[in-house]
């Protein structure tokens, strides 16, 4: 199956790359493209990323695009509740390979707070998120293969709540089925408020995982609240 013969919603833009390099050039491309467009019309731009090993070329291909990082707020969707220097940081791996090169200017907001509780540390992680330029102009989401986006898993306590259009809190806590549990998510409001939405994918199983979430309950697959006008997906086999 290809992404073209999917029934996308009105308004969602779908583009097909060859392998995983060129998906991320095309990315890199168009997500500098809005970048310099935001710093150019408002003086300073704010791109918010998803962790994990499947960006790794994109910020890569992304941090040698030029234009004027030190005017781009970079933050994080979701982040896991350890400390910058563990493995499984997010925000560790965005240091790593994205602010690097000329990105090494950009301003970069974490979502990892040291806390007495979970709960206190997603309290800390929304005040910091009050630096962040909203709405965001660039956001960039990836998707598990149980159909959930950023920290936003089936079956979290608090996921009826980030899902919510009113939600009042930018971070929230969330458990997450897989080590580490503990999680910091943005809130769907936040997420969707982006002028630029982008959904990274590879592979048959994605794409299945994709044509099941079109169909699904938000709160069975989260993934399908960002379904619609304006998301651009971008996918390779």
């Amino acid at each position: 199956m290809a992404i073209s013969e999917l029934d996308l919603p009105i308004g969602v833009i779908a583009h097909s790359s060859a392998d995983p390099k060129r998906q991320a050039e095309v990315m890199a491309d168009s997500v500098a493209g809005a970048l310099a467009y935001a710093v150019q019309t408002h003086g300073v731009a704010s791109l918010v990323v998803s962790g994990g090993r499947s960006p790794i070329t994109f910020f890569e291909e992304l941090s040698t695009r030029e234009l004027n990082w030190s005017k781009v707020q970079v933050s994080l969707a979701d982040e896991r509740w350890v400390p910058v220097g563990e493995p499984a940081s997010n925000e560790g791996l965005v240091r790593r390979h994205l602010l690097q090169n000329a990105a090494g200017d950009a301003l970069l907001i974490g979502l990892y707070q040291p806390a007495d509780s979970l709960v206190q540390a997603a309290s800390l992680a929304d005040q910091a998120l009050a630096r962040l330029r909203w709405p965001i102009d660039v956001l960039i989401l990836g998707m598990g293969d149980d159909g959930h986006t950023a920290s936003l898993f089936p079956g979290s306590p608090n996921l009826a709540h980030a899902l919510r259009s009113d939600c009042a809190e930018r971070c929230l806590p969330m458990q997450a089925p897989v080590a580490p549990h503990a999680r910091l998510t943005m809130s769907y409001p936040l997420l969707a408020s982006a002028r630029m939405q982008c959904l990274a994918i590879q592979g048959a199983d994605k794409l299945e995982t994709l044509r099941a979430a079109l169909i699904a309950d938000p709160l069975q697959m989260p993934i399908r609240a960002f379904l619609h006008s304006p998301l651009e997906i971008y996918w390779c086999p």
